[in-house]
């Protein structure tokens, strides 16, 4: 939190004494309202009251609701839908028991026996059941239809009420979704019954760019203006509230609202805007508003209003900081906010402000409301003054409250009736705030049992009241967010040596980093300084500098290499301004694509220097680092990735010649003139922009070269290796990656989801969505289908240097495939989006979407690397995983389900490396995350970048002795096998003692890494599992000339734990006791293995000739040498690495944690 205050936040006014001299009575006229709660509620209110009550105060019950609103009322499939209902209501194995005291005896009956028909019967039963539902939540929720809205108007109006109405509707994608919410809203007015309304920005205009306020703002104003005209022809005018959710929508809102309000056309129209008191940012907001509305009136302009609230985003905030490891926005705790909100009070009711700014104090806590009400009245401003109170919530306390200070608005949310299913967010928030014990509702409705400090609940309630009053004049004002990129000064995760903490992306809802943002893009990146290599004796004298350097690093401790790296990630910290102006020009990233990846580069030079340190202890074994690696990375990530070979291969001792793709020469310059910052020589790392010819081939081939990591096509790295057979690689190459969605599936998440994968950098991401799968009903949504229509055409297509764009172009004009992508269609496809190209160059594409693209053909199993996403369809969530795993890729792959048991299914039989559930498949960050994909989209053995693995895989392993390796009790099946076969085998005493090592080896690391599952990372809002799977298809041993049988067995026990099947191959009859041998010649093992796409060899004893050059066809991966008896070494071989996102939270509440 910022030190930071503002001295008016901490100095009471002269007249501050009034607030405290009223505390008394307030808290009597507060009880006197407490007790209207059940003498003047009539018989169908105490019902409703008394529902609510027990639902707030029984955690299984505000639990069961959010799933029933949620997994049963939303979906749009009634078989689904009586699916769900059984599984979370039926008595006949249902997996929830239903908490009968929230609900009637009739209703529970209702709800039981339902739950038992509804699978037969689902067309009949779930219409039912959705209108139980609306009727036991509409007086939370009320219907935004003519007839009943009119009466419900009339009806309240005759009581003494004003309806704040709020219209719910689907999630806001795209702009034809934001017109007609607008529309919506213009037509409310429209109604002479309707006085009051409130609007979010975010609802009427879709896709705001939270780097671009000014844009945002013309935007917003450009559409608000309809509405607010409409409020003008009006006479008297109905009150327009601007309302906001979000903090990042804080400064956008304040200003829009100061703006538009002083346009002469809206001088005299009097209007308001909501404040959250949970945000200690507001007292600043309020003092700008003050003044606002004080020159206003001054101007002969209307007044104003603010509508005080506590906030109701909190979870969805909490979320949103833990995702970026940024601060949380709102307060930490409900004591700061109840006295921030008195302070706001206090200083704002006052009699010098009375007739510019009125002042809306929403609220359900009685003392609060109280409070208002008695300050309002010692200071002679009760025309100052509106008490605003939620519809339906606590109804006599309502009418108790209107009572005594008169008029009363009722924020009141309506939704049409075809959409209730939106309301779920709304009604997930309410629960979940009334159901925290702190919450005055939760006391209200809580028995008067004193707890062990002697306080009843209310009681408790009353010495938080008083306890805010004392201290609002001390609680913190100000952002708890200071970040500010323009005077940084390196890392800022708080990473140290021994823990590794991710690197902060920019937060642009500070204004000090947008503008930090648009002087970097308006910065020169200056033009390429390296000179293109085109000479092979060029090539050779770097490789021997590499060489030199190389050797005389790798005899660096681990922790000295770390200590390189630790002075990297701040150098490039430092210097994250001059990296996104490179980004933006050369690479054309838009600043929201580039700026995570200097904080991916941060992070791999961080984590990588963790993996270093722990490359100094290794027990029983010894680490032998390569001399020198080649980097040959990508244009699309043109920081991140670079740098990420580069820390690795430097944590593994090795010096790195770098080969920068030849459209982002001028980036790779600018991230390797940091390092040099960091200490980093030019021998150590050089930066050499070799051509495609033979000076490229030089270097990637060259004998000298341990290790080449590279990031492209998979052509690519098969022209490699046609040059080195032998080759050591690692890379990570294409995908065709897919998003299943179901209909157990939030739609309005799913489609988000979906548009941001699939166009983010303009699909130029090998983790990009490329196809979207709709299973069953949910291939017919019309509102699925309409929303990524609307999503789609409504992102704003241009160059990344322009801050108001939100999907950037291409890197140069479409390839073949691309461009075949973007303009021909198969057999039976439409386009549902049709791109276009918008440029004279071919680099500006719209976006397009194909639709019933067919298993099998050409856009399924090609990717094209671009703006262009394709709809296929599937019966069953089986025939969905098939047509997922059969593209021949395994890089990144989603599903949307909100159904426990077809996620475990999918999570068991999909064939990625990375695998997301409920949230977007793009994006992945170095440990949470860590990145790299299975069968075509992989190249090597394995290893994950941003994971454990990839820096030890690097270099070799030797083995100093067993008996040091850590060592756990083996398993029975093991343990039986391993005395059967050294029984037979005729091995030596040393041998069997060494088996006996490696197998107590291998169970340590299967009890410690391979077996479980991790979660370094730790969120709440969202789990981020690693863990390793067996092999999709068997490990290839083969058994050369000189192989020990020893080894053969060791790699059998191993199997046994990993349940990896291996299939042993010889070329000469072999036996080997237990392990069935295939005779097979060298020439047919080879034929074997170039005919298999990305074979994984585990060669024991010498490599059969010709096998190299058959390997490199197929990009299969030869792992030759002897067996180690580390088990954290060996086993590895043997599994896959998968990394599973699963979020774990609805709109903020976390659940199954």
């Amino acid at each position: 939190m910022s030190s930071t205050r503002n001295p008016a936040a901490h100095t009471p006014l002269a007249n501050s004494a009034d607030l405290d001299q009223a505390v008394d009575r307030a808290v009597q006229l507060a009880h006197t309202w407490i007790d209207a709660t059940g003498k003047q509620a009539s018989k169908k209110e105490a019902a409703s009251t008394e529902q609510l009550a027990a639902m707030v105060r029984n955690a299984d019950g505000v639990a069961f609701t959010m799933d029933f609103v949620d997994r049963v009322a939303r979906p749009e499939d009634n078989k689904v839908a009586a699916r769900e209902l059984a599984n979370l209501a039926s008595p006949l194995g249902g997996r929830a028991n239903v908490p009968d005291e929230i609900m009637s005896t009739l209703d529970y009956l209702l709800l039981s026996s339902g739950a038992v028909v509804a699978p037969w019967v689902p067309g009949i039963a779930m219409p039912l059941a959705r209108k139980r539902l609306r009727q036991l939540v509409g007086h939370l929720v009320l219907d935004a239809e003519g007839k009943q809205l009119n009466a419900l108007l009339d009806r309240s109006a005759d009581e003494g009420f004003r309806l704040n109405v709020n219209l719910l509707g689907e999630a806001v994608l795209g702009e034809a979704e934001a017109t007609s919410r607008l529309e919506r809203t213009v037509k409310l007015l429209q109604n002479p019954r309707v006085t009051y309304v409130s609007v979010k920005a975010s609802s009427v205009c879709a896709q705001l760019n939270p780097w671009d306020i000014e844009g945002n703002t013309e935007r917003l104003k450009e559409r608000l203006r309809p509405l607010y005209r409409q409020a003008v022809s009006r006479s008297p005018h109905p009150f327009i509230n601007l309302d906001m959710e979000e903090y990042k929508d804080l400064g956008l809102t304040v200003k829009l609202f100061k703006e538009l309000l002083s346009e002469e056309e809206f001088l005299n129209l009097e209007a308001g805007i909501v404040l959250q008191a949970y945000l200690p940012d507001t007292f600043d907001a309020l003092q700008e508003l003050l003044e606002f509305a004080h020159e206003r009136v001054k101007a002969g302009g209307a007044p104003v209003k603010v509508r005080l609230v506590k906030g109701a985003n909190l979870s969805m905030e909490k979320v949103e900081a833990e995702l970026h490891d940024w601060e949380q926005a709102p307060y930490f705790t409900k004591d700061d906010v109840d006295a921030n909100y008195l302070r706001l009070m206090d200083y704002v009711l006052q009699p010098e402000n009375a007739d510019v700014l009125r002042v809306g104090v929403a609220s359900q806590n009685m003392f609060t409301v109280a409070i208002a009400h008695e300050l309002a009245k010692a200071r002679g401003v009760e025309r100052q003054l509106d008490i605003e109170m939620l519809q339906g919530m606590a109804p006599a306390q309502a009418r108790a409250v209107r009572d005594v200070v008169g008029d009363l608005i009722l924020y009141t949310p309506v939704v049409h009736s075809e959409e209730f299913d939106v309301a779920v967010s709304y009604l997930v928030r309410r629960l979940e705030e009334n159901g925290a014990s702190q919450n005055f509702l939760y006391a209200l409705f809580a028995p008067e049992v004193a707890a062990a400090d002697g306080l009843t609940p209310l009681q408790d309630q009353e010495r938080v009241f008083r306890n805010a009053v004392a201290n609002r004049w001390e609680t913190f004002a100000g952002p708890n967010r200071t970040q500010d990129r323009r005077d940084e000064q390196g890392c800022s995760s708080g990473s140290v040596p021994g823990h590794f903490v991710g690197e902060p992306d920019t937060d642009p809802a500070l204004p000090q980093n947008r503008q930090w943002a648009i002087e970097a893009l308006a910065a020169d990146p200056g033009a390429v300084q390296s000179p293109r290599v085109t000479d092979v004796a060029a090539v050779d004298e770097a490789v021997a500098r590499a060489v030199a350097a190389g050797e005389q690093f790798g005899k660096k401790t681990g922790a000295e290499r770390a200590t390189l790296l630790d002075q990297a990630a701040e150098a490039l910290a430092r210097g994250r301004g001059q990296l996104i102006t490179v980004m933006t020009h050369e690479a054309g990233k838009t600043v929201g694509e580039a700026d995570p990846e200097v904080s991916e580069a941060i992070d791999f030079a961080r984590y990588y220097a963790e993996s270093a340190r722990k490359l100094d202890n290794t027990p029983g074994m010894r680490f032998l680092s390569p001399r020198v690696v080649v980097v040959t990375p990508p244009w699309n990530f043109p920081v991140a990735i670079p740098m990420g070979g580069v820390f690795a291969a430097l944590a593994a001792g090795a010096s790195v010649v770098i080969k920068p793709a030849p459209q982002v020469v001028r980036c790779a310059e600018v991230a390797i003139s940091l390092l040099r910052e960091a200490g980093i020589g030019e021998d150590l790392v050089c930066l050499l922009n070799a051509d495609e010819g033979e000076a490229g081939k030089r270097l990637v081939s060259h004998p000298d070269v341990d290790h080449v990591i590279l990031t492209g096509a998979s052509d690519t790295a098969r022209l490699f290796t046609s040059f080195k057979p032998d080759m050591r690689l690692s890379a990570e190459t294409s995908g065709k990656n897919a998003i299943i969605v179901t209909p157990s599936a939030d739609p309005d998440l799913a489609v988000a989801d979906v548009y941001k994968s699939a166009f983010g950098h303009a699909g130029q991401k090998c983790s990009a969505a490329s196809l979207v799968i709709l299973v069953g009903s949910m291939g017919q949504s019309k509102r699925f289908i309409g929303q990524l229509k609307d999503a789609v055409t409504s992102l704003h297509v241009g160059p990344g240097t322009d801050i108001s764009t939100t999907m950037n172009g291409l890197i140069e004009a479409p390839g073949e495939k691309l461009k075949r992508g973007l303009t021909q269609l198969e057999p039976g496809e439409t386009w549902l989006v049709q791109p276009k190209q918008l440029d004279a160059e071919g680099r500006l594409w719209s976006p397009g979407v194909r639709d019933g693209v067919k298993p099998g053909s050409w856009f399924h199993t090609n990717e094209c690397f671009g703006p262009v996403l394709g709809i296929m369809r599937a019966d069953t969530l089986e025939e969905a995983i098939e047509i997922q795993n059969t593209t021949g890729y395994g890089l990144t792959g989603g599903l949307h389900s909100l159904d426990e048991d077809e996620i475990a299914y999918w999570k068991e039989h999909v064939e990625v490396g990375n695998a997301y559930i409920n949230r977007g498949i793009t994006g992945a960050i170095v440990q949470r995350q860590s990145f790299g994909g299975w069968k075509d989209s992989a190249v090597g053995a394995g290893a994950k970048a941003g994971g454990p693995n990839y820096v030890p895989h690097l270099g070799r392993w030797e083995e100093v002795d067993s008996a040091l390796l850590p060592q756990a009790t083996i398993t029975l099946k093991v343990a039986q096998a391993l005395k059967e076969l050294t029984a037979t085998a005729g091995l030596s005493e040393q041998d069997v003692v060494w088996l006996r090592h490696a197998a107590s080896s291998d169970a340590h690391a299967w009890a410690t890494e391979f077996g479980v599952e991790h979660d370094p990372t730790g969120l709440v809002c969202e789990s981020n599992v690693f863990r390793y799977r067996p092999m999709l298809e068997p490990l290839q041993v083969r058994l050369g000339r000189g192989f020990n049988m020893r080894d053969a067995i060791r790699l059998h026990l191993g199997s046994l734990l990993t349940g990896t099947r291996l299939e042993f191959t010889s070329a000469e009859e072999t036996n080997v006791p237990g392990i069935a041998v295939n005779t097979l010649s060298d020439e047919a093992f080879a034929a074997r293995i170039g005919a298999r796409n990305n074979a994984r060899v585990r060669v024991l004893g010498e490599v059969p000739a010709g096998l190299y050059d058959a390997a490199a066809k197929s990009l299969a991966c030869i792992l030759a040498g002897p067996a180690l008896a580390d088990g954290r070494r060996e086993l590895l071989h043997q599994l896959q690495e998968q990394a599973v996102s699963h979020t774990r939270h609805r709109f903020g509440v976390v659940r199954g944690v």
